[in-house]
């Protein structure tokens, strides 16, 4: 495949590095668990077949450090993982180059709807959902209408320190249907509306920030219930630390690649992208992680048990929402500001 490649981006007018001057590549991601079936589904085989190094790095999805690397023409990432909603705002204020699927050897039909974007192209599907410590509650929680019920389920609650996903949660559990979360957070009062359902359990809360924290906090008793993202809460820590999660109201969206503006070694950077997405590592991928496939070409080469354990599984896929990355894209620095007061009060 990495071959083919080559020969693919030559005939597009890229010039490639031969293998022999094969470019090491900085590859930045959201570490943790994630980064851990990344470096296994992808790294160690694409350094194997390619020959090059890659260097990895973590980060916490701060679009801040990627716009002063580009803004500064410092780029020292060649690609990063983003969300949909950063990738989107990314893309419209000129921090990541077009990657165009066909340019790679790439079909969009192979891939789940959504995940072929202008400047990235997803390479998993995750969803954050509701986890919670069967050993700390007389019952289990149903949705987030439980989780906003702290005097039939006494207990903290953890929840990430963004407006993202926080308060989608915030209008489920206040009885807005699905389907309209968006429409209704669009508007003023939707958001007013939003943040005084927060208000109810605000001395409830304990935020996380990094992926890890959720699984960590439950698993030491310091939340009875959490957001999680689904990948971060193995079938061990399930197990081992008597955890469960809910897929009713859960939101899925996908993580992409993206290349800086401005980065190094582009050419190589797509090979690497390309490889990611082939079937055989995105299988490799969702069998060290609970994270969905974006080719779903893969899903022919999984376990039908593994599969009922993905967001991508239909059973699961139907009880969640979809995240509206364009929504985000448009809304998202002024709820993230007004988010950031609100909880610094």
């Amino acid at each position: 495949m990495i071959k083919a490649l080559k020969f693919a981006v030559l005939a597009t007018g890229i010039v490639t590095a031969s293998h022999g001057l094969a470019a090491d590549l900085t590859i930045v991601s959201f570490g943790g668990a994630n980064k851990d079936a990344q470096v296994k589904a992808f790294y160690k085989p694409w350094q194997k077949a390619d020959g090059s190094k890659v260097i990895s790095g973590e980060y916490n999805g701060e679009m801040a450090k990627v716009k002063a690397m580009v803004d500064t023409g410092s780029v020292s990432w060649n690609t990063v993982e983003v969300e949909s909603a950063e990738l989107a705002r990314g893309c419209d204020e000129g921090m990541f180059e077009t990657l165009d699927p066909a340019q790679i050897g790439l079909d969009p039909k192979d891939f789940v709807p959504g995940a072929i974007q202008p400047c990235g192209i997803g390479f998993l599907v995750y969803s954050t959902v509701l986890a919670y410590n069967t050993k700390k509650l007389k019952e289990a929680p149903t949705g987030w209408q439980d989780f906003w019920d702290v005097e039939k389920f006494p207990g903290k609650r953890g929840l990430r320190k963004l407006a993202k996903s926080t308060l989608e949660f915030a209008l489920i559990a206040d009885g807005v249907a699905p389907a309209e979360v968006y429409t209704t957070l669009a508007t003023k009062a939707g958001q007013d509306r939003a943040f005084a359902k927060l208000d109810q359990i605000k001395p409830h809360i304990q935020w996380w920030e990094a992926g890890a924290q959720p699984p960590q906090f439950l698993a030491a008793g310091d939340v009875v219930m959490s957001s999680v993202y689904n990948g971060r809460l193995s079938a061990e820590q399930k197990k081992k630390y008597d955890l469960d999660l809910v897929w009713n109201g859960g939101l899925y969206e996908f993580d992409s690649w993206a290349i800086p503006k401005g980065a190094k070694h582009q050419d190589k950077t797509r090979e690497f992208i390309a490889f990611t997405l082939e079937p055989e590592q995105q299988k490799n991928f969702a069998e060290n992680i609970d994270y969905g496939a974006a080719n779903m070409r893969a899903m022919d080469l999984l376990d039908k048990a593994r599969i009922a354990e993905l967001p991508t599984a239909p059973a699961n896929l139907a009880q969640q929402i979809p995240v509206d990355a364009l929504f985000w894209a448009d809304h998202g620095e002024q709820l993230e500001q007004r988010f950031n007061a609100w909880a610094s009060r």
